[in-house]
Formats: structure tokens, sequence, C-alpha cells
């Protein structure tokens, strides 16, 4: 996702309320969120199963989030959909 930089205003404010909102749905595992160095923005958000992520998605205040963002604040996205089939990492 690329934000155009318009209209900057409320964009923080708004991406800690998703996150606030996100954290207390029931099926969050959590988040990772990266930014590249020319501005693109990569965010996962980890849910339990396809319920609780339709659930989030479906949040009314998220979608109006989603909305406000779409007019103001982001030039493209693409959003994917997947499910993780094994997971693990290593740390010394």
């Amino acid at each position: 996702m690329t934000r155009t930089g318009a209209d900057a205003d409320g964009y923080a404010a708004t991406l800690a309320r998703m996150v606030e909102l996100a954290e207390r749905r029931p099926g969050y595992l959590g988040r990772r969120s990266a930014t590249t160095d020319d501005g693109d923005e990569l965010t996962i958000v980890f849910f339990t199963d396809d319920e609780a992520l339709r659930a989030w998605h479906d949040d009314p205040e998220h979608r109006a989030a989603q909305h406000l963002a779409r007019e103001r604040w982001y030039e493209r996205y693409q959003v994917h959909v997947a499910r993780v089939e094994r997971a693990y990492r290593f740390q010394r």
C-alpha cells in the first residue's frame, strides 16, 4: 500500500484506533508491519480462522476507516488472504 501524502491529517490516529479494535477482536493473534525505503507499507494481521477474519473485515468502524483511507490516504493497495500451514522460527 502506498499513501498519497494528501490529507495526511488523521491517518496515524485512525491507524492506532484500528490496531486497538483489531487487538480486541475474538480470534486476533497479532500483526507485523514494515515500511520500505520508498514509503510502501506492508501489514500482516493474523487471525485464528476465516470466521474471525470476516468479522474483522465486516466491523462497521473498520469499514468506515477503509472508506476514509481510499478517499484520503491511499494511492493504491493490495489485500492477500492466506492460510498459514506451518510456521516456525529460530532465535538465539
